[in-house]
């Protein structure tokens, strides 16, 4: 068993206690953000996509305008934006990214409310920030962020809990989070989906919307532990130029919501993958996005603003199955470690 493979299991746990205990900090994070109509966040790698996922999940769940910031506007451009309406969420697993730093600095000399979400209180960014919200993951020792992943998650979940309407269903469903990540660590099929997946010569991960950020973070797993690079496309992009490059030599990990807006499409475009050759698995959706895949995974038992927590959890099996089949250590990818510096110097992997 690789560390990655053990700190896969330990998500509900990690996420568990990082619900416990972000939830008292609701009131806290409303008065932080009171008279502010923007939420900007910002990130590298992972954790990038963790921001992706908060940015969706903010507009759709609290009605504030929310985007991601370019770290380079503030680093290289320093440009100087009026940001007295904004709340500035930095999210790094380290805390100690000098870019991601200084890009906070920027935030707050721009008179923007800054909140940094990192797995570790000790950090700079922890300290500096307004408010400091604390994932519980402990020590991540595999090199590709899965826990950390999970509950940085959480607690973009918590935030928006606490910015969106009192009593909101987001914010009753984070109690049934940690089970249903439990349910999701059943390997019977991971086996079978790396096996197919190993049959191609070109990958792509596949989603859209909420669930999109998934298809991104997914294709990372696969790129970090397996050396092979992976495009993560939204199907509303696949529709266009890159469909011209599919054929029976791709295989494509297509991710669905349970329920929501985006699940016809995704089935159809499922189907319509399937059509050119292209060997699919399927994580998550409803019965019928699964019988439209070669193979499929189910998904969390889940709304779709939560279930972006649970989806990861079959891709991040796959890929740690994939690069131990492919004869590779899953917990230390080539030319990676786990500290990033974004600038040029060592060969660092971003989080």
């Amino acid at each position: 068993m690789s560390h990655m493979s053990d700190e896969i299991d330990q998500q509900p746990y990690a996420v568990a206690l990082t619900i416990q205990r972000l939830r008292p900090l609701a009131e806290p994070i409303r008065r932080l953000a009171a008279g502010r109509r923007h939420v900007l966040f910002a990130g590298r790698g992972t954790s990038d996509n963790a921001a992706q996922y908060g940015r969706y999940l903010m507009e759709i769940a609290t009605q504030m305008r929310a985007a991601l910031a370019a770290p380079s506007i503030a680093t290289r451009y320093k440009t100087e934006l009026d940001l007295s309406d904004t709340v500035f969420i930095t999210v790094s697993q380290s805390g100690r990214t000098d870019e991601m730093l200084q890009t906070q600095q920027w935030a707050a000399s721009r008179n923007a409310r800054t909140i940094a979400i990192t797995n570790d209180p000790a950090s700079p960014l922890a300290t500096e920030a307004d408010l400091a919200m604390v994932t519980m993951a402990g020590e991540e020792r595999a090199v590709p962020a899965t826990k950390t992943y999970t509950s940085q998650l959480a607690a973009i979940a918590v935030l928006a809990a606490s910015l969106g309407p009192g009593g909101s269903s987001l914010e009753q469903d984070l109690s049934q989070v940690p089970d249903t990540l439990t349910e999701l660590l059943d390997r019977d099929g991971i086996d079978e989906a790396a096996g197919l997946l190993a049959t191609a010569t070109s990958w792509i991960t596949v989603s859209r919307g909420l669930t999109y950020p998934t298809a991104l973070e997914a294709a990372l797993k696969l790129e970090e532990t397996c050396l092979r690079p992976v495009r993560a496309l939204s199907y509303a992009d696949l529709r266009h130029g890159p469909s011209a490059f599919l054929d029976s030599t791709t295989a494509a990990v297509v991710i669905a919501p349970p329920d929501g807006p985006l699940l016809d499409g995704l089935t159809r475009q499922a189907r319509d993958l399937r059509s050119t050759g292209v060997a699919v698995v399927g994580i998550g959706g409803d019965d019928s996005f699964r019988a439209t895949c070669n193979i499929a995974r189910p998904g969390p038992r889940l709304s779709e603003l939560l279930a972006p927590l649970g989806l990861i959890l079959p891709a991040q099996l796959i890929a740690e199955t994939m690069a131990r089949h492919l004869g590779l250590d899953p917990d230390r990818p080539r030319g990676l470690t786990k500290v990033t510096q974004s600038e040029p110097g060592p060969s660092v992997i971003a989080r």
